[in-house]
Order: structure tokens, then C-alpha cells, then sequence
């Protein structure tokens, strides 16, 4: 392991030997790198519960709202592939106090964008400088700790990855509705000095190589951000814009088919790539990754439908949505210790499996619903969906990182990290498009069977109209409103149908890939000199 270190470049030295002790200031700066990712991929969704109040504030409108969340996506996934050269290039010590400081400025004028222009811009260059914190607490944990180590690091970057988006609507709520929405960019602050301050103490200082910029691969860098920025516009905003028949989206695909391919042909014939690509050729990377997407899916895609549903169908405030939706958070902070330990010991392909027909079986239960499905009948899903999401995250960054070399530890992470966001984009626009579509759907079908000849149909609207003359209404308004809200019911019964077909193929999608994950190599979390057990 010694000469590996020696081999590395200065801003990426290889781990400790697997014995080695590691001392307090490691460890603060591993916890301060944590701090940061779960910073960064909470403010994904820490807008949602809080978009009403902001789009009335700015004057905007749903579909140009979402444009707010779709900026921040779009600008962290295009620097998340780019973070290991500007780490080399700066140091890491100095890139995470730099890009923290950033975005806790750029955090703050979120807070007090005037219009919706100014928040737009504001959110895009809040995600491109937090977007850096995901993959670089992932990189100090497989450089700064040794491998006997590595199973707790890995575990505590398993639960930023899974309590964050858990915990954004959430927290969100919770503050737009105590302190006004600005507070939940200003929020930032508290865990943001926290980081810099860790980082200070715990990082030595680096030799900067700003020299790297000069020669790096600037065509890739622009083919890359050119294709994913494109595909996570064209996934954000296709549904609103019904895809295809939209000349803005046949724009966008593409330019991000052009980008994209023009990528990888670019990092396959340069000798030195800004991120390397071939890490795609190791079968167990590879499995990982692709797991990770879906898993980004699974994860977005869920914390996606249920505060909607909650929101629509059950009339919830953003806070009581809060309170559903952390039941999916709170209970993985006993699991996920309980899974460190496990990992070590158990085969990981048995344990994502677990995982996987857990999460996914959770989705299915939610598949259920009906209008009066609440906090009671949600909290046993949540529960359970908390229970499987640490086995997942935690095995899948052990198959990922099994085998890799020190210096593409950084490529590794980046790469690993930004398909579990583009899971997720695809998951949501997936579940959108769904949503929408089934909807109509449904709610067709029940308008067969609903019909006003139907004597079932007569029946109800004549109890509605009694209902409605009761209380004092003319007998010719009482009618129109008897058949307005028998409408409204088809529509409430209609979406429920909607959301439980979205469950459907989230929860589908997660246990058909159990068969996927037996096909990476045997693997128990990080222990001995390898770095993992074949």
C-alpha cells in the first residue's frame, strides 16, 4: 500500500495501511465532508414543501417554479464529474473551503432573490458549488481512511445519500412554516461554518497545481456539461412540456445526445481524460453504478409521490408532510451502524438483495392507497423503506470502490455519484410523465362506469342535491354542485389510481434488479489489505 501512495499525485495520496491508526483531525475531516454532502443533496428537495410560498413571493407560476429545482439539479450534476481535477488543481483542502464559502454565499442570495430570474441563477450557481461537497466525501473517506476504517466511512456517506433526500421536505417545511422560506437557504450557514472550520483543523495544507487547468481537457469538460445539463433539462422539464411534441425538448435531447457522445468519444481516444471513463470496464463498478441509478430512482422517485399525494389527496401543510416523510429518515440512524458492522462479515450481494426487496416491497405496499390513506397506514412503509435503504447504499459504494486504484479514486466517486442524481432525474420524470398519463387514464375509466344514466350514478347525485337543499341552496344550484363535486371525486379517485401505479413501477423496478446485483463479484465491506473479499 506504501508504494501506492508514492505513485499517487499529491492531491490524492493512497489510504493508511489497513492497521494503521488514524487520529482526531482525520476524523473530524472526514466528518466535515460528510456534513457537506448531506448540505448538498438536501438542498435538492428542500424547496419542494416550501414552493407554494415561494412562487407567490416571486410571482411565478408552477411550471416556471420548476425551473428552481431543475437549475440546482442541472449545475450539480455537470460539476460532479469535474471535482477531481479542480481538487488536484487546488488541493482538496482548498477546493472544499473555496466551494463552501461559495455556496454559502450564493445559499444566502437564494434567501433574497427578488424575482424568479435572480433565484434561477442564484440556485444554478448554489448547485455548482455544492454539488463538489457528494464525490469529495466519498474520495476523503477511501484516501484519509485505512481499509479496516473504510466500512464506518462508508456507512456514514450511505446515509447522506439516503437520510438527505428523506429529511429535505422535512426540514423544509418545518422552517417555511416557522420562519418564512427564506430561512431554508439561510440554514446553510450553521452546518457550512461547521464544514469550513473541519476541513481547516483536520486537512493539511497542499501545494496548488493551478497549472493542471492550463493543459486539462477543456473539450471534454465542455462536451460533458453540454450533454448532461441538456439531459437533466430534458428530463426535468419534458412532462410539462408533453416531450416530443415541444420543440424546446427536441432541442434539448439533442444536444444532449451530441454531448453526451461526443464525451465519451473524446475521453476514449485522449490519454489523460479529466475523469476516466474506462472505470466503466470493471464489471463490479459497473453493476454498482447502474444500481445506483436505479436506486437514485427509488429514492427521488418516492420522496417525489408521497409529499404530492399527501399535498393533493390528503390536504397535508407541508409540516404534518414533514412528519410522514421522516419516518423514512430517523429509523436509519440506528440501521445504518447495525449494516457497517454486517458488511464486514456477510457477503454484500446478499445484503443490497435484502435491501433491495425491502425498498422495494415498501414501494409496493404504497401501491394501496385509497383517499383516507394517511400518517397511520404510511408510517409501517416508511419504516420499512428505512430499513433497506442503508443495506443498499452502503453495499452499492462497496461494490463500487472494490479494486480501484488510488488515483482514480476520485473519478470512481465522481462518476458513482453523479448516476445516482441522474437516476433520479429520470426517476422523477418518469414518475411525471406517469402521473400524469394514468391519470387521464383512470380517470376515463371511471367516467365509463360513472355515467348519469347509470341508476347507481342517479342515486348518488339525488343524495348529494337533498344534501345540498338541505342546507339552505336553491334545488337548480344544488344540482350543479351535486354534479361538480361527484366530478371532483372522480378526479380524487382518479389521481389516487395515478400514484399507485407510480409506486408500482418504482417498487417493480427496485426488486427486478436483485437478479442485476448477483452478477458483480463477491464483496464484504472494506477490511484487509485488498480493500475487499473476492
Amino acid at each position: 500500500m506504501s508504494t501506492t501512495t508514492k505513485a499517487a499525485p499529491a492531491a490524492f495520496p493512497g489510504a493508511p495501511a489497513a492497521g494503521a491508526s488514524i487520529d482526531l483531525r482525520t476524523w473530524i475531516a472526514v466528518a466535515a465532508g460528510m456534513l457537506g454532502a448531506f448540505m448538498a443533496v438536501l438542498d435538492i428537495q428542500i424547496t419542494n414543501s416550501s414552493l407554494r410560498d415561494i412562487l407567490g413571493t416571486l410571482s411565478a407560476t408552477q411550471e416556471e417554479g420548476s425551473w428552481i429545482s431543475t437549475a440546482y439539479l442541472c449545475a450539480e450534476i455537470v460539476v460532479i464529474p469535474m471535482t477531481a481535477l479542480f481538487a488536484r488543481a487546488f488541493g482538496v483542502r482548498n477546493y472544499m473551503i473555496g466551494t463552501t464559502a461559495l455556496f454559502l454565499v450564493f445559499s444566502t442570495l437564494c434567501g433574497a432573490a427578488w424575482n424568479l430570474e435572480s433565484m434561477i441563477i442564484f440556485r444554478m450557481l448554489q448547485g455548482f458549488t455544492g454539488g463538489a461537497l457528494i464525490p469529495m466525501a466519498m474520495t476523503l473517506v477511501m484516501t484519509r481512511l485505512p481499509s479496516s476504517k473504510r466500512a464506518v466511512g462508508m456507512a456514514i456517506f450511505g446515509l447522506t445519500a439516503t437520510l438527505a433526500p428523506a429529511m429535505g421536505p422535512t426540514l423544509g417545511g418545518y422552517l417555511s412554516e416557522l420562519y418564512g422560506w427564506p430561512s431554508i437557504f439561510y440554514i446553510n450557514w450553521v452546518p457550512g461554518v461547521l464544514l469550513i472550520a473541519g476541513i481547516v483543523w483536520g486537512l493539511d495544507k497542499e501545494k496548488m497545481q493551478v497549472g493542471q487547468l492550463v493543459n486539462a481537457d477543456w473539450l471534454g469538460i465542455f462536451l460533458m456539461a453540454m450533454g448532461l445539463g441538456c439531459l437533466t433539462i430534458f428530463l426535468e422539464e419534458g412532462n410539462s412540456k408533453d416531450w416530443f411534441d415541444s420543440q424546446f425538448i427536441i432541442v434539448f435531447a439533442a444536444l444532449a445526445l451530441i454531448g453526451i457522445l461526443g464525451w465519451i468519444a473524446n475521453s476514449f481516444t485522449r490519454q489523460q481524460s479529466f475523469v476516466n471513463l474506462r472505470l466503466y470496464g470493471q464489471r463490479n463498478f459497473l453493476v454498482a453504478t447502474a444500481l445506483s441509478a436505479v436506486t437514485g430512482m427509488g429514492l427521488y422517485g418516492s420522496s417525489y409521490l408521497l409529499p404530492l399525494y399527501l399535498g393533493q389527496i390528503a390536504g397535508y401543510t407541508p409540516m404534518q408532510i414533514g412528519e410522514v416523510i421522516a419516518w423514512v429518515g430517523l429509523p436509519q440512524l440506528i440501521v445504518m451502524p447495525f449494516a457497517a458492522a454486517l458488511s464486514s462479515k456477510v457477503d454484500n450481494r446478499i445484503m443490497c438483495s435484502f435491501g433491495l426487496l425491502l425498498f422495494g416491497g415498501s414501494c409496493l405496499m404504497n401501491a394501496f392507497m385509497d383517499a383516507s390513506t394517511g400518517y397511520d397506514q404510511l408510517m409501517v412503509t416508511q419504516i420499512i423503506r428505512a430499513i433497506g435503504q442503508p443495506f443498499v447504499m452502503l453495499t452499492l459504494s462497496n461494490f463500487a470502490m472494490q479494486g480501484i486504484a488510488p488515483k482514480d479514486m476520485p473519478s470512481a466517486s465522481s462518476l458513482f455519484n453523479m448516476t445516482r442524481n441522474l437516476g433520479g432525474s429520470v426517476g422523477i420524470a418518469l414518475l411525471a410523465t406517469s402521473l400524469t398519463n394514468r391519470e387521464h387514464f383512470h380517470s376515463a375509466r371511471i367516467g365509463e362506469a360513472v355515467s348519469s344514466y347509470a341508476p347507481a350514478t342517479q342515486e348518488r347525485l339525488d343524495q348529494m342535491t337533498q344534501a345540498f337543499v338541505a342546507s339552505g341552496i336553491d334545488p337548480a344550484t344544488a344540482a350543479s354542485q351535486a354534479i361538480a363535486a361527484l366530478d371532483r371525486i372522480v378526479r380524487r379517485e382518479s389521481y389516487v389510481m395515478a400514484y399507485n401505479d407510480g409506486f408500482w413501477i418504482v417498487g417493480l423496478i427496485l426488486i427486478s434488479c436483485i437478479a442485476v446485483v448477483w452478477l458483480a463479484d463477491k464483496v464484504k465491506s472494506p477490511g484487509g489489505a485488498g480493500g475487499g473479499g473476492h
